[in-house]
């Protein structure tokens, strides 16, 4: 059996990740890689063709399946692109900045028979997968509550060292560059939201961003329940905590540890916890660190769905809901605003 052909648009910390997942599995292999930067100065490795065009890399060189792992700014390009070379496309988080480019996406995939693969590898964590696997069984009962909170740190050491990263155009925002995992985690669990309402503030970065790094943000859910999500980029010095409390008619729970990938509380009528999986480390980005190391997981879904054994684990109607969720947010109070960064698109 041929392996399945990789290439990556993008090679910043998450493309090289997704190269050497690619490397790593036996049915997959890395047949180019592309930057605005130049191979050398990407740290790019591999003895494959590079390319500062995309467009160029995906005129020259067969591949099956392209990962863009570009700016978010620059995801709806650069699937598209990919799309229409007629290419399988995987998006890392968010899959676009609103959802009109979503559906542009959506809409090219269908018409070149094309699967679109969105990256949020958290719901590959245990606990994840466990609290999913309860919710389905019904042993929570009806759901009262439900808060996340994302308390992380981002200062000087993340944004002095990107010319894209807390820039409008090209980040977006905290909810989409830093929380869109757990807005995913959100939505895969208990379904959409209504009547949002939020409250958002910069504390500490009015010099590094363009927007807010703190929030609070209350609604309900479409299928019934109270929500909260609380977030913030402005802790001091480390990340705190990324949790999931659910109160519920017949049980409480709690997911929490530094990126949601702990049970640190159930009590469930009538239930006996389960020893579950260590979860994987955080992604280490040397000054500071991301969400679940899972992208190996994400790659093998990648090979088992085009090879007909499985089912996409996100597939692009999610992507696109939680893109309509973060605006949806964001559009729920006024945003703080300012032009303190100067937005350019290298990966």
């Amino acid at each position: 059996m041929s392996k399945i052909r990789f290439a990556v648009i993008g090679a910043g910390h998450i493309g090289k990740r997704h190269a050497e997942m690619v490397v790593r599995n036996g049915e997959s292999e890395l047949v180019a890689m592309s930057d605005v930067r130049s191979k050398e100065e990407c740290g790019v490795t591999y003895d494959i063709p590079f390319f500062q065009d995309p467009a160029e890399m995906l005129q020259k060189v067969e591949c099956d399946v392209v990962c863009v792992c570009t700016p978010n700014g620059l995801h709806a390009e650069h699937a598209l692109l990919a799309l229409s070379a007629k290419r399988h496309v995987v998006i890392e988080k968010p899959m676009a900045l609103n959802k009109v480019d979503c559906e542009k996406i959506i809409y090219t995939s269908l018409n070149v028979h094309k699967q679109v693969f969105c990256v949020m590898q958290n719901r590959y964590s245990p606990p994840s997968e466990w609290i999913k696997g309860v919710l389905q069984s019904g042993l929570l009962g009806r759901i009262f509550m439900v808060n996340i909170d994302c308390f992380w740190n981002r200062d000087d050491r993340y944004y002095k060292k990107s010319s894209w990263k807390g820039t409008t155009d090209l980040d977006g925002g905290t909810l989409f560059t830093q929380f869109s995992h757990f807005i995913d985690i959100m939505y895969w669990l208990f379904g959409d939201i209504k009547n949002i309402h939020a409250r958002f503030e910069d504390f500490k970065h009015a010099k590094t961003t363009n927007f807010e790094d703190s929030g609070m943000v209350n609604f309900e859910f479409v299928n019934g329940g109270f929500g909260s999500f609380n977030f913030s980029t402005a802790v001091n010095r480390t990340n705190f905590e990324s949790s999931l409390t659910i109160v519920a008619e017949k049980g409480t729970v709690k997911l929490g540890g530094q990126y949601m990938n702990e049970v640190t509380y159930c009590d469930i009528e009538n239930y006996t916890m389960p020893v579950l999986a260590e979860a994987n480390p955080a992604n280490d980005y040397g000054d500071y660190k991301g969400s679940a190391a899972n992208h190996v997981y994400i790659i093998e879904n990648v090979i088992d769905t085009i090879r007909g054994r499985t089912n996409i684990t996100t597939n692009a109607l999610e992507g696109l809901k939680v893109v309509d969720i973060i605006e949806r947010m964001y559009d729920a109070a006024p945003r703080i605003t300012k032009q303190v960064v100067s937005a350019e698109s290298n990966a």
